[in-house]
């Protein structure tokens, strides 16, 4: 029996993002239009995985809700063009559960000790062919703005901490959406839905991932091909 794959309209998705405490600065429609440039994803590590707590020299974890959003958003991709979307972490520290997870999900690379994030966005383009505005990132403080103003679009993981450099974002144009949840409580998990609520469809990655045969086989073959580079940019 075949399954109906059904994908809400735009004002749908804004509604239902919105009702969990989503914020769009680009309009639905035009972060829409931004996102169907979108090629790669870099991923800010500290206040996105996970809510930046650390002890000692140990680093930071991660939350696997967050990973299957991630798993599902590069699957997407994969359905609607034939081939793997590029995936990064671009962090400022040296964290053992960062790049666990970019091997384990067979991300292109973690790219640690960057200070300066736009550093790691040059290199990345230079390597893979990319423009800056065929790159989303995902982010959440003053140190990530520069990347963030430099890309095709980016997502604010929230902190409800910090109002006003919220409202700097806002006033600046800084970012496209702010999730309603915060890092480590689903936030990257909320951004990469948002992003295949616009531009695939979510129903039909579902059911690819619940099969797990077909399709699904075919996609962790190509992405298991993929050697995770774990390296300083400074």
């Amino acid at each position: 029996m075949s399954t109906l794959y059904v994908t809400p309209h735009p004002g749908e998705i804004e509604g239902a993002f919105s009702t969990i405490g989503g914020t769009f600065i680009t309009p639905v429609s035009d972060l829409k239009q931004k996102l169907s440039k979108i090629k790669a994803y870099i991923f800010d590590w500290d206040g996105v995985f996970n809510n930046g707590s650390k002890v000692g020299n140990e680093g930071s974890s991660f939350a696997e809700p967050d990973a299957m959003g991630l798993n599902m958003l590069k699957l997407d991709y994969w359905l609607r063009n034939g081939k793997l979307p590029h995936t990064f972490i671009v962090t400022g520290e040296e964290n053992k559960s960062a790049q666990f997870l970019a091997k384990r999900e067979h991300m292109n690379a973690a790219f640690y000790r960057c200070k300066f994030k736009v550093r790691a966005l040059e290199r990345i383009c230079k390597e893979n062919n990319l423009q800056p505005d065929e790159i989303a990132f995902f982010f959440d403080d003053i140190l990530d703005v520069e990347l963030a103003r430099s890309v095709g679009a980016s997502f604010q993981i929230n902190r409800n901490a910090n109002p006003l450099f919220n409202q700097y974002l806002e006033d600046n144009k800084s970012c496209d959406y702010r999730t309603g949840h915060q890092g480590g409580n689903g936030g990257v998990r909320e951004a990469c839905e948002l992003i295949i609520g616009l531009t695939g469809s979510l129903p039909q990655a579902i059911e690819t991932r619940i099969e797990f045969t077909g399709d699904y086989t075919r996609y962790l073959n190509d992405r298991d091909h993929i050697e995770t580079v774990c390296e300083p940019v400074e």
